[in-house]
């Protein structure tokens, strides 16, 4: 299970620096195998635009080149200011050494307000392009009355106007999007297979990346093995199980059995969770805006898991954290199981501020 093509440089691990494998997609560039995560449980708010943006400035320092947004994170503008630095500095060339990806949110996931919302995340990263644009998830929810013209939306989730998503309306305007130029690759996240197979049918450009939670806890066999089948890249996330977030799995880092991995590898239970996500084959986004983790959460590509260690995830019972906020008794997703078509088992409701029924 050998990670293959890391050029690791300098022998430091408070200076080393790597250069991450990338894989290749059935669009655009290849995305390098790790990425840098920019949502917070906040949201973005606690950070701070300038916060966000030291962070990823150490973060492209430390060796990352993927970055993960959102509409939704309110990330955007801090990962366009941290690049136009980077580039003045020289850390980077120039913007296109970079693998950047945002988010579709769900309240412009109607016909007629892709492009628009594109054009507003473009605005923020100040860039002309994302080299990965996706559907954030399989709903779409009502904006606002007052919001219609401008298409921002809230980041509060209100259950009662979750409404189900125009799938081929939606698609053929991301497929607009990629045909401009403005988007080098398009995608999805959050999507099961059975609504993967449903996008198929309709597409012209089928999708390069489904991103999704996998980790020792939500190992996501049947979608990784449908989006293989369909040459289509899975691209995890919450590979640690994002404690302390209103979606956290906290039964990863609290895992006895992680924990002996780790201690039998001299590795931390964080880097035994994102080698296990790369070993499958998927790339992974880790997100910790510390510096000395984030440089941690690279150090994976000189070392793997034993076979033993393999069985003893598999053996984990599968859970996954919580996505009930967009699950409501007049939405078009009233159970888990409707929402993710029975596929893994749903985790335990957290209460979050970021949730509205009315």
């Amino acid at each position: 299970m050998a990670a293959g093509g890391a050029d690791q440089r300098g022998n430091n691990a408070a200076t080393t620096t790597f250069v991450v494998p990338a894989v290749a997609l059935s669009l655009g560039k290849p995305m390098p195998r790790v990425g840098f995560g920019t949502a917070t449980a906040t949201l973005g708010q606690a950070e701070g635009r300038a916060g966000v943006t030291e962070a990823i400035l150490r973060a492209l320092d430390a060796g990352y080149r993927h970055f993960d947004t959102a509409a939704v994170y309110n990330t955007e503008a801090s990962l366009g200011d941290a690049v136009v630095e980077a580039v003045r500095a020289g850390t980077v060339a120039s913007r296109d050494d970079l693998y950047v990806t945002s988010k579709l949110w769900i309240t412009d996931a109607h016909p007629g307000r892709v492009l628009p919302a594109l054009h507003r995340t473009l605005q923020n990263l100040q860039m002309s392009y994302v080299d990965l644009f996706l559907i954030h998830h399989p709903v779409s929810m009502r904006a606002p009355a007052d919001d219609e013209a401008e298409g921002a939306g809230p980041a509060v989730v209100v259950k009662k106007d979750l409404v189900a998503m125009d799938m081929e309306g939606v698609w053929e305007e991301m497929e607009e999007c990629h045909r401009r130029g403005l988007a080098r690759a398009i995608g999805v996240s959050n999507f099961s297979c059975k609504k993967l197979e449903h996008l198929l049918s309709v597409a012209k450009i089928p999708p390069a990346v489904n991103q999704v939670e996998v980790n020792p806890y939500c190992r996501q066999e049947k979608v990784r093995n449908f989006c293989r089948a369909n040459g289509i890249q899975l691209c995890g996330y919450s590979a640690m199980g994002a404690s302390g977030t209103a979606w956290a799995n906290n039964s990863v880092m609290d895992s006895p059995v992680l924990k002996q991995i780790a201690h039998a590898r001299g590795k931390t239970v964080a880097q035994v969770c994102i080698r296990w996500v790369y070993e499958q084959g998927d790339c992974v986004i880790v997100k910790s805006f510390n510096q000395s983790r984030m440089r941690e959460n690279l150090h994976i590509f000189d070392w793997e898991l034993t076979d033993d260690d393999h069985r003893k995830i598999s053996e984990l019972p599968e859970s996954r954290g919580n996505y009930d906020f967009l699950i409501h008794e007049s939405g078009p997703y009233k159970t888990a199981q409707e929402l993710w078509d029975g596929e893994i088992t749903a985790g335990q409701s957290n209460q979050t501020p970021l949730v509205s029924d009315d």
